[in-house]
């Protein structure tokens, strides 16, 4: 079977007084729209990282820097992750934020986590038990008992795993940082979409 190859990517970057954002940038002649498309949704969500840093508020007084990193790319999906870190002067210590982006790469469609499973599955259940379940194997001292992740808990994919994660603060202490879970995609073949993002990656 031959799979649509990587799409190419191309590093752009926000300069202003106190603060650097660098951004991906998708650059497909053969799916233009797509490409716009998903460089639209990218880009609003690099704006409203950095009105969430407080830049906008008091650019004086912060230094802003933000990165992508590229987890998936290839089989027709592209699954990112976009950080801002921002450090108010005089602060003990500054503040990430992280947002995970996955996409259909021949429509521009933008994944959620719902669109991995099929309709009406238990997928927030089976997702949370999956991190209660690494939560206790690896030991990490929750602010609160957990529960359950949210329906549209932040995620990204790899090539043969659904990571999900977590904010800074929201399930654990700072020194934490960002909590990750990667979960195989074999074990969601039960609930899986059919001709999926998930299908797509189990071989």
């Amino acid at each position: 079977m031959l799979y649509p190859l990587p799409i190419p990517i191309e590093p752009h970057v926000i300069r202003k007084p106190n603060l650097e954002v660098y951004v991906p940038v998708v650059v497909d002649p053969k799916h233009p729209q797509a490409a716009e498309r998903m460089n639209h949704t990218i880009q609003n969500q690099v704006r409203e990282l950095i009105r969430t840093s407080g830049y906008e508020e008091d650019p004086k007084n912060i230094q802003v820097q933000g990165w992508y990193e590229i987890k998936l790319n290839e089989r027709g999906y592209l699954s990112l992750t976009l950080s801002v870190y921002d450090y108010p002067y005089h602060a003990a210590h500054g503040m990430t934020y992280q947002r995970g982006l996955t996409f259909e790469t021949e429509t521009g469609k933008l994944i959620k986590l719902s669109d991995l499973f099929k309709p009406g599955a238990p997928y927030v259940d089976v997702l949370s038990k999956h991190v209660a379940a690494q939560i206790k194997t690896r030991d990490i001292q929750t602010l609160e008992p957990f529960k359950s992740i949210r329906p549209d808990q932040d995620f990204y994919m790899t090539d043969k795993s659904l990571v999900l994660f977590f904010q800074l603060y929201e399930i654990a202490a700072y020194v934490y940082g960002f909590l990750y879970f990667p979960i195989s995609v074999y074990e969601l073949n039960d609930i899986k979409a059919d001709n999926g993002i998930i299908d797509k990656l189990s071989y």
